[in-house]
């Protein structure tokens, strides 16, 4: 199992205007292991064919990990980052299931 130290972007909604809505991201660094690290290419109607992973990281979770792990949006990992597909809550840890590249 290969360990892991990355940011976890979350993503805050603020209204930037009346009715208007982005998404800010606020990044955290944290501690784990990856516990499945597998690639495949899935050919779809694009041009070029999807690069999908079924990677998933344990963390060591912090309380605001807790309280926001529904805001969790991406992991950086070997230089990119990652969308979040499902969250599991396995207390002391958080378990992060990743798909595409996170596009923002």
């Amino acid at each position: 199992m290969a360990r892991f130290y990355g940011a976890i972007g979350y993503g805050i909604s603020e209204e930037s205007a009346p009715g208007v809505w982005i998404q800010k991201i606020t990044e955290r660094k944290y501690f784990g292991d990856v516990v499945k690290d597998m690639n495949r290419v899935r050919d779809g109607e694009n041009l070029n064919p999807n690069i999908v992973t079924d990677n998933r990281f344990s963390i060591v979770a912090d309380p605001y990990a807790y309280e926001n792990f529904h805001l969790m949006r991406y992991v950086e990992w070997n230089g990119t980052k990652w969308g979040i597909v499902s969250v599991e809550v396995q207390r002391p840890r958080l378990i992060l299931t990743v798909g595409g590249i996170y596009n923002g």
